[in-house]
């Protein structure tokens, strides 16, 4: 009999066959592999299942991730990836076609914008009628003060994901959720997310790949994105203890995971 952290039973686990995993806080931080991830990764794919990486991170593009992944001993290719970028890029096309974006986002998520076929600038223009922030780690002051000067006309305002921060080794850095706090504070204005915790990346992938709802389990280590989508999108949950999200925040948190686990080694251990 499998059980989680707490304990309890999970042996529904064993009839998983989309692992859809959060990355940043839960397979790695930053350039860091946990330890573990190979394993469980190579044990999915043995026992019939696929994983697909669905992250809230849109500072790199997919072409990005695949060689960041690839680096660390990860077997993944462009198709293993859906991300925040991918799914703000969808959601312009079909709630704003033919719209000029401003983008506060990094030189990655730009291109991955352009090349998905949107027109996009990264300075003041009378042409965009839609601003996007995304978590820029190539801010500067500069770009802050011309996305005011944007959000102070009749635009849409939309951000990629509203992660408060992000893990990295010495703790965490402020993430797009953060920098939309710094900018409401200037403007008066609030974005409206279209990552976790949307079920919108959920919804794209099982229609994408065909899996069930009942099949799929969605591993994360944020309470508020990994997990809250999960429950909007009527998914199973992995809350991993391994990045942002305590025990304690779990206990006293209103969204509540499926299942806990110390990280994905002990899942690995326990699946294995």
């Amino acid at each position: 009999m499998i059980t989680d952290y707490k304990n309890r039973p999970a042996e529904d686990l064993r009839g998983k066959k989309l692992w859809l995993l959060d990355m940043d806080g839960t397979i790695y931080n930053e350039d860091r592999i946990f330890d573990g991830t190979i394993d469980f990764l190579a044990q999915i794919r043995e026992q019939g299942g696929r994983y697909l990486f669905i992250t809230n991170n849109s500072s790199k593009s997919v072409s990005d991730y695949v060689k960041k992944v690839n680096a660390m001993g990860i077997d993944a290719g462009a198709g293993d990836f859906y991300t925040s970028g991918q799914a703000t890029a969808m959601y312009i096309h079909e709630n704003y076609p033919g719209r000029t974006v401003y983008c506060m986002g990094t030189r990655s998520l730009v291109r991955e914008l352009q090349e998905s076929g949107l027109k996009v600038v990264t300075e003041v223009s009378d042409e965009a009628s839609v601003v996007l922030i995304g978590f820029d780690t190539e801010n500067t002051s500069e770009k802050i003060r011309n996305t005011c000067i944007m959000l102070g006309r009749d635009v849409a305002y939309l951000a990629t994901n509203p992660d408060l921060v992000c893990p990295v080794s010495f703790g965490f850095v402020p993430d797009c959720g953060s920098m939309s706090i710094m900018l409401k504070n200037a403007t008066g204005k609030e974005p409206f997310f279209i990552g976790k915790p949307q079920p919108i990346m959920v919804d794209c992938v099982l229609k994408n790949t065909g899996y069930s709802r009942q099949e799929a389990v969605i591993v994360g280590d944020r309470l508020y994105t990994d997990i809250a989508t999960g429950k909007n999108a009527g998914v199973d949950t992995i809350c991993v203890l391994s990045g942002e999200a305590t025990l304690q925040d779990i206990e006293e948190g209103e969204v509540k995971p499926t299942y806990i686990f110390r990280d994905v080694k002990e899942i690995f251990e326990k699946l294995h």
